[in-house]
Parts: structure tokens; C-alpha cells; sequence
């Protein structure tokens, strides 16, 4: 088959839609949508972003809750990352509610079905572009978020993904195989 040079439009896909959310010097909640992270150790993340209100609430509080972006939600995340948090109340316009964290010191948005809580490990700075690392506390999840043994089911979700390509949103699919036992049938030839 042919190939093709892309000009690097297309490096990592899918990308996690997250939701960032800090308390400012006031007590006051904020919710930053970010799109360059992962899971990076059994219970670590890392995200990248740039210089924003919620860099100087990390800095400051030290915690974060990480949300995770539903289809159901897509409107509000999408605002999250368009409008900057300082100046303005974002969760108070688009009528989200929160609750502090029993964990760490920051803000849990009650419309996301599931969210991971944080404290900062790390907070790099690259000349304005930030590497956040985050050790997860703990991760709260509604009821309907999970499956009969407690544990998270992402087919329940509608969990979207960034589009780099396209900048868009996407919504995952399926399960489509089991990691650690498909490739089994290759090894045991």
C-alpha cells in the first residue's frame, strides 16, 4: 500500500476530553477543559497545558479534580476551554454545581459522572507551557457510572474524545477486544 507524508496532522489520537477543576485565592471554583493528558503510572496522571487561572490555582492549592467530558456535556466543556476563568465564575454560567472534594482541595462538578481527585506532585514550567504531575487521592463515580462489581464501565459513559485532525469531538466506541489475552493466540502458536 501506498503512504503518504501528513505534515503531522494526525500524532496522538484519541485524546481524553478533561476537565480541570481548581479553587482560586476567593474559594471560588473553576473548570479549565484540557486535552493533553494521560494516565501515567497506576496512580499518577500528567496533562499539559499552558499558562491560565487554573496554573496559578495549582500553584497555590496544591489539588485538582480531573473530570472526564461526556457527549451529554460536550456544550458546557467545550465553553470550559473557550473562556478564560479569570474575571468570570465559568461553572456558575453555564449551571453546573460542585462540591468540595473529602479529599484533596478542589472542586468536584456534580454533571460529570466521573472524576478523578489530585494532588500536584509536579508543576513544571517551560518557558508558559506547563507539565502537571498529579498523584490521583481518590476517584468518585455515580452509581449509574458502574458496572455490578463497583468498577468503572466507560460503555456506560459517552465519553468523547478530542479530534486534533478535525477539532472536533468525538464519541468512543465500544469495547473491542481484551488487552493482555487477545495476543495470547499469537504467543501460544
Amino acid at each position: 500500500m501506498a503512504k503518504q507524508n501528513t505534515k503531522k496532522d494526525l500524532i496522538m489520537a484519541p485524546m481524553p476530553v478533561l476537565v480541570i477543576g481548581t479553587y482560586d485565592e476567593y474559594g471560588v471554583p473553576n473548570a479549565m477543559t484540557a486535552a493533553w493528558g494521560t494516565q501515567c503510572d497506576m496512580d499518577k496522571i500528567t496533562i499539559f497545558l499552558s499558562n491560565h487561572k487554573t496554573t496559578d490555582n495549582l500553584k497555590l492549592k496544591k489539588a485538582f479534580t480531573v473530570a472526564f467530558a461526556t457527549k451529554e456535556t460536550l456544550v458546557e466543556t467545550d465553553y470550559f476551554g473557550i473562556e478564560s476563568g479569570k474575571g468570570i465564575n465559568k461553572i456558575k454560567k453555564v449551571g453546573f454545581h460542585t462540591h468540595k472534594s473529602e479529599f484533596v482541595d478542589a472542586p468536584v462538578i456534580d454533571e460529570y459522572p466521573v472524576t478523578i481527585e489530585c494532588e500536584v506532585l509536579k508543576l513544571e514550567d517551560d518557558d508558559g507551557d506547563y507539565r502537571l504531575l498529579g498523584k490521583v487521592v481518590n476517584v468518585v463515580a455515580e452509581e449509574s457510572a458502574l458496572d455490578e462489581n463497583g468498577r468503572a464501565d466507560l460503555d456506560r459513559l459517552n465519553l468523547i474524545s478530542y479530534d486534533s485532525v478535525a477539532h472536533g469531538y468525538r464519541l468512543l466506541g465500544g469495547l473491542v477486544g481484551r488487552a493482555f489475552r487477545d495476543g495470547l493466540i499469537i504467543k501460544d502458536k
